[in-house]
């Protein structure tokens, strides 16, 4: 972290969570943040899903709601970066307060509830991505909508000619009853008509589900089993969590998704159970808890083809991006490995 960065954040943090969110966001887009392109390397190439990423480390959805700085972010070392989620109409969300930090914890807690501009205007933004960046987007429902897993299927329609991949996301905690369409039945209709509305695309990108890590094994079979039928190119655990177990910050009595380090065991746990139940052959996403090249590399031998973080930038800057990068190329030299792909669930059974 450099000094301005380090500045910058002690700053941030004497303001209330979203305030400082916004202006970090107006920050990115006016070029006052780290920009030293995509790492990569021979050993960070990525095949995802048919996806080359220059390197697996990826910018988890929540940080650019609404697509508003693709440039800026292009260039800070991520090797694909998600933004959203992304509702059919604009919706304001929960009521503020609904974001808060637990630094004892360097965790989040969020019950943000899907607010955004709307697809019209990530649409349009999207349309004016940057060339040769990897960029996705996470579609969620409307929280008054009277038909939820349709809305999914709308967003993407209307988004998906100006994207490399889509995420389906129904594991959020703050939409009211969203994550009961986990279950099998209901996810089964659900990607049904996300996979039809990805087949009258200009080009067939792949679709991945987004998951709670609050499921058991057998949830996670069954689900496991609804993806593989539904022809969805992977699944990325986890969302944030419900639990609060060993937390110390003030707000954690705070409703909302747990995100940041108190995370990563249990997501951890849930990425290589996962990857257990689907044989190694459906490529997974790892996410939760990333706040170090270490931690990310647990989540590769866990099982994860590549992953994605966003709460740990909360306290180490953008900056982190390029460090984890760089990292983990040389913890996979350490290693002997000539590529991510060669260190994918090495170290799935400690997890287990």
């Amino acid at each position: 972290m450099t000094g301005l960065e380090r500045l910058g954040l002690g700053l941030m943090h004497r303001l209330d969570p979203e305030t400082a969110h916004g202006l970090a966001l107006r920050a990115l887009r006016m070029g006052l943040a780290p920009a030293p392109g995509p790492v990569t390397s021979p050993r960070l190439r990525t095949d995802l899903s048919g996806i080359m990423l220059p390197n697996p480390v990826g910018l988890a959805a929540g940080f650019d709601k609404n697509a508003e700085a693709l440039g800026p972010l292009s260039r800070a070392g991520f090797g694909f970066i998600e933004v959203g989620a992304v509702t059919p109409r604009a919706q304001p969300g929960n009521p503020r307060p609904r974001l808060f930090r637990l630094a004892e914890d360097r965790g989040v807690i969020n019950r943000f509830g899907f607010n955004n501009g709307g697809m019209e205007a990530a649409a349009a933004r999207l349309a004016r991505r940057p060339q040769g960046a990897v960029i996705g987007l996470n579609l969620g429902a409307n929280k008054d909508s009277a038909d939820r897993a349709a809305d999914f299927a709308t967003v993407l329609r209307h988004c998906g000619a100006h994207l490399d991949f889509a995420t389906v996301n129904v594991s959020s905690p703050n939409t009211e009853r969203l994550r009961e369409l986990q279950g099998a039945e209901a996810l089964a209709a659900l990607l049904s008509g996300v996979m039809a509305a990805r087949d009258g695309l200009p080009r067939r990108i792949p679709v991945f589900l987004k998951i709670a890590p609050d499921l058991g094994d057998a949830e996670l079979g069954e689900i496991a089993e609804v993806a593989r039928g539904a022809g969805i190119a992977g699944i990325i655990a986890t969302n944030t969590t419900l639990s609060r177990e060993g937390l110390r910050g003030a707000a954690r009595g705070e409703a909302g998704g747990l995100s940041g380090a108190p995370l990563f065991e249990r997501s951890t746990r849930v990425l290589a159970r996962l990857s257990q139940l689907t044989g190694g052959d459906m490529p997974l996403i790892g996410v939760g808890g990333i706040g170090s090249a270490e931690d990310a590399y647990a989540k590769i031998r866990a099982g994860a083809t590549a992953v994605q973080l966003y709460s740990a930038l909360v306290y180490e800057g953008l900056s982190l991006v390029s460090e984890i990068a760089r990292g983990l190329d040389a913890l996979l030299a350490r290693d002997g490995f000539a590529s991510v792909a060669e260190a994918v669930g090495s170290g799935r059974d400690a997890w287990l």
